[in-house]
């Protein structure tokens, strides 16, 4: 990171005290395109001054146990969390961009994992981190330079997990404005896909649910059809370039899938990828 930015922005792993506790989807830390995302986390946390870390002992924001309907298994994955946040002594919890996490965090934790009595009152348990970037972004607490992602046109895939069944923020409808919001102020060149497929009635991205595996790839194929049509239209109508997600599994579906289609693979994006590109580091220092 230095070697790009000149800067040391850290990524700190069981640090103790920390502020923030980070839990990530671990495509985080290996994959593209979502390892952008991660090093865009860390510069949202370095520049606004928090104190951050990621856990080895939580190192998994996934929690299949939703997909095959176990309460009790939801419930053993989900006490990492909770006892990593407690042996750090951190003081609020993020979740990172993966969509059935956030779901799982903001439906589910409560009663699995809860209660928060022991975070910072002030804050969401949990919260998510465009929640977390949206606040900074609002409070003047970030600079951004919107032209450096000048060179690319944007769209968002609203993820079914997160659109129909969570929120954010304290309005009706967060959990699909927050991070178009974010875009928007990372981002002078945003278009939205068709109505009909966005928000609450977005397209599935054609591998969730468990579906992500490769002897399964002629049904993710047809499965993504009506999202590859929704993009081609803007991509057509506004020439835009890449689709940002804010779920490990749509962004890994769709690095498969879009070459099907006859787009590149490197078009989907993370949103903190964009977030972390506009942030100007060490201008509030």
């Amino acid at each position: 990171m230095k070697e790009d930015t000149g800067v040391d922005v850290r990524y700190p792993v069981d640090e103790k005290g920390a502020e923030v506790l980070v839990i990530a989807p671990s495509a985080d830390f290996f994959a593209e395109p979502h390892v952008d995302g991660l090093i865009g986390y860390g510069k949202v946390f370095h520049e606004a001054g928090i104190s951050w870390t990621l856990s080895s002992y939580a190192s998994e924001a996934a929690n299949f146990g939703i997909f095959i309907g176990s309460y009790e298994n939801m419930k053993r994955v989900a006490m990492r969390i909770r006892e990593a946040a407690l042996d750090l002594g951190v003081k609020r919890i993020v979740v990172g961009e993966c969509g059935h996490a956030w779901r799982v965090a903001y439906s589910f934790w409560n009663t699995l994992i809860g209660p928060f009595d022991f975070l910072d009152p002030r804050y969401p348990a949990p919260q998510h981190i465009c929640e977390l970037t949206y606040d900074l972004i609002q409070r003047g607490a970030l600079t951004l330079d919107k032209s450096a992602n000048d060179h690319r046109v944007v769209t968002f895939h609203d993820s079914c997990n997160v659109a129909r069944a969570t929120r954010m923020g304290n309005k009706p409808g967060g959990q699909l404005t927050i991070p178009r919001d974010v875009i928007k102020a990372v981002c002078n060149n945003f278009y939205d896909m068709d109505a009909g497929t966005i928000g609450e009635a977005t397209v599935c991205c054609g591998g969730g649910g468990g579906l992500l595996t490769d002897d399964l790839m002629e049904l993710r194929v047809k499965g993504a059809l009506p999202r590859m049509q929704a993009l081609r239209h803007v991509v057509e109508e506004h020439g835009v370039t890449h689709m940002a997600a804010i779920c490990a599994i749509c962004k890994t579906q769709f690095a498969k899938v879009l070459p099907y289609y006859n787009f590149s693979m490197d078009q989907i994006i993370s949103v903190h990828h964009l977030v972390g590109d506009a942030v100007v580091l060490g201008a509030k220092q």
